[in-house]
């Protein structure tokens, strides 16, 4: 019998599975309330086709629980991404309608026809990481709108308000200051109260969250955190976004996925490349305060990289961006390095086919290495000016040399 995809379109309410052939004729459609019995119905519904495989669209978004849910009863489930999806659906629809069986017909036809959907992997230590990366972007934006919110009061209690970055000291400071006139500037010093309160609680949250992150990614042995300007929130952030280093090709496809790869949008003979705004921004803005932490400092290699770009006649931007481009593959090559060794540990294969191991991708031979010392301190001042041959990093020493994957690590982010 021939193997029928059933697909998935997941809602907050709901679930709309729709069953095809091989040859993309429907053979079914269900609507489930999402609810406890969502998979025994999905299940009892799809009995009639016994070779079955399952296609849910976002299985780290919406989907997350039916792709849970189903591969605990032995069900074999694959994870769709929303762009192949709608993709079908543009070019199948002959008008602009749309509903949920369409979208989960578009789903099924995707995990039938393309060749780059994988299965949905279980929840792992990645998904510890991206919980608690979430939470402190979350407390983050809040905390900048409890700090904007009390700018405004203040700049209302006192004339020019507080000029600088705002903290609770700060703040406090200047509340105790204040001498009301009149009921008006009473309310007004009583919300300013109110809001520090808010700004003193979200602090607290922050600092939890990170001291959290940080034994979250020491307890998963990544190696990310030895690149210069990768501290724990970056790795994280990386690590919990990416979980499958597997699934890109290589580090160009990485950089794609990322957006620190340009796109060429050239006509004839006419060759023009421009910035991305495409792929993952989280994991782009995680990259750019990497590539920024290294340029702030003076004695780090990749701002010696910076400045031999802008020394060729880049604009700064342009250097900056060509700086992240490396981070990407660094940080690429660590991750190859992790899953190489977390593969050894489980007894499998190590490593990746291809020519795309840490040691392509971050250059085999050691004047092509990049991005190393991380430690702040006259100690690793870089003598030799960043345009010459010469001040290309060396292989690593130190405490690196005495690490297996170390050896293979771009070397102008690695910590000493």
């Amino acid at each position: 019998m021939a193997v029928v995809m059933i697909g998935i379109d997941p809602h907050k309410a709901s679930h709309t599975a729709v069953a095809i052939s091989a040859a993309e004729e429907p053979l079914g459609e269900l609507r489930v309330r999402a609810c406890a019995a969502q998979a025994e119905r999905l299940l009892a519904w799809a009995a009639a086709w016994p070779q079955r495989i399952w296609a849910v669209e976002g299985a780290g978004g919406l989907g997350h629980l039916l792709a849970r849910q189903l591969p605990g009863a032995g069900e074999r489930v694959l994870d769709v991404q929303p762009k192949p999806s709608a993709r079908v659906w543009l070019l199948t629809a002959g008008d602009s309608n749309k509903s949920d069986p369409d979208d989960a017909r578009s789903v099924a036809i995707a995990a039938l026809r393309s060749a780059g959907v994988r299965e949905a992997r279980p929840d792992d230590h990645a998904a510890v990481l991206k919980i608690w990366s979430k939470r402190y972007r979350d407390l983050g934006r809040t905390r900048t709108q409890v700090a904007c919110r009390l700018h405004a009061v203040l700049g209302e209690l006192i004339p020019g308000g507080v000029p600088k970055a705002i903290t609770t000291a700060r703040a406090a400071r200047v509340l105790r200051a204040i001498e009301a006139a009149g009921a008006v500037e009473a309310a007004r010093c009583e919300l300013a109260a109110a809001l520090l309160d808010d700004l003193r609680r979200v602090d607290t949250g922050i600092r939890e969250t990170r001291r959290k992150l940080a034994v979250t990614v020491a307890a998963s042995g990544t190696s990310l955190t030895r690149l210069f300007g990768v501290g724990p929130v970056v790795a994280a952030a990386v690590t919990g976004d990416v979980r499958d280093v597997s699934r890109f090709g290589g580090r160009d496809h990485f950089a794609a996925c990322n957006g620190t790869a340009p796109i060429e949008v050239s006509s004839g003979q006419r060759k023009v490349y421009r910035l991305s705004r495409r792929g993952n921004r989280r994991l782009n803005h995680a990259i750019h305060m990497a590539a920024i932490t290294q340029i702030r400092h003076r004695h780090s290699q990749g701002r010696a990289y910076y400045d031999k770009k802008l020394a060729e006649g880049k604009t700064p931007r342009e250097a900056l961006r060509s700086l992240k481009r490396q981070v990407s593959n660094a940080i690429f090559a660590c991750l190859q390095a992790d899953a190489r060794r977390a593969a050894a540990r489980a007894g499998g294969p190590g490593g990746q086919q291809g020519n795309d191991s840490v040691a392509s991708a971050a250059g085999s031979h050691p004047r092509h290495r990049l991005f190393g010392q991380a430690t702040p301190g006259p100690g690793h001042h870089t003598t030799t000016t960043a345009g010459d041959p010469a001040s290309r990093p060396a292989i690593a020493r130190g405490r690196a040399s005495r690490s297996p994957d170390a050896a293979t690590m771009p070397t102008r982010f690695r910590k000493g």
